[in-house]
């Protein structure tokens, strides 16, 4: 089973369009696509998990302190992957295409987890 996954606003489109230039029907919507636009990153965050959604976004500074604030009330929270800006755009499809294609439902809950992969 594929992962189904939001992008926050400001991911690179460029990794976007890869990947479904690769897996077409990869299950992928952006804040902007639901009416997230210019929301918070706890509001997003709630969301994706309302939505079993794992997150994926550059924002290495405020993201994953939000994502770990959930993990430790008990709240959900079904993912998290971060790529850093500077990761090169054919790296950082190829790790999310590994990611979606081989990951279990539910593998990611609790999770931040940063590309590259190691």
């Amino acid at each position: 089973m594929s992962l189904r996954l939001v992008a926050d606003e400001n991911f690179n489109g460029a990794i976007i369009r890869g990947l479904l230039r690769i897996i077409p029907n990869l299950d992928l919507v952006r804040v902007q696509d639901v009416s997230l636009s210019g929301t918070d990153d706890p509001t997003i965050l709630e969301w994706a998990a309302d939505n079993n959604r794992v997150l994926v976004s550059h924002d290495i500074s405020t993201v994953p302190p939000h994502a770990y604030e959930r993990v430790k009330a008990s709240i959900p929270m079904p993912g998290v992957f971060i790529v850093p800006d500077q990761l090169a755009i054919g790296r950082a499809i190829d790790d999310r295409l590994i990611l979606s294609e081989c990951s279990l439902e539910g593998e990611w809950e609790g999770q931040v987890r940063y590309l590259p992969l190691r």
